[in-house]
């Protein structure tokens, strides 16, 4: 079954090349052919077998800790969200404020907008404690 085939070495492409890594690869091709041939024994049609053996076998995190591939670390950006946020708000709040007393100076209404900009860093300093 080349869909199997072919679902299998995309999930495996990240993997470096090794004997162990084949012996796996052919073994979970065997599983899902035979997870197919159950199915359709079952009265499913090829194709919906082939899709639901996909399905349920999901992804291979587990298995590429076993073959020893690393994982990227991700960095936590979330120090630089806040600091964006705080300075993008200031900005945000000053053209407000610039705007406010150039056009309106006898009417102060900058201050109804300015609560709606700092939902922005309030939710990124919670954001940032929570990943700290």
């Amino acid at each position: 079954m080349k869909r199997i085939k072919d679902h299998v070495n995309e999930l495996f492409k990240k993997i470096p090349d090794s004997e162990q890594k084949e012996l796996v690869k052919q073994e979970i091709i065997e599983n899902l052919e035979e997870k197919v041939y159950d199915l359709m024994a079952q009265g499913k049609e090829e194709e919906d077998a082939i899709n639901k053996a996909i399905i349920e076998f999901g992804d291979i995190d587990e298995i590429e800790k076993e073959l020893g591939v690393i994982q990227p670390v991700k960095k936590n950006m979330t120090k630089l969200d806040l600091g964006f946020s705080i300075w993008g708000s200031a900005l945000i709040i000053a053209l407000f404020i610039f705007i406010n007393f150039y056009y309106t100076p006898k009417i102060i209404w900058f201050v109804y907008p300015t609560f709606g900009v700092l939902w922005w860093p309030l939710s990124m300093f919670y954001r940032w404690l929570r990943l700290k």
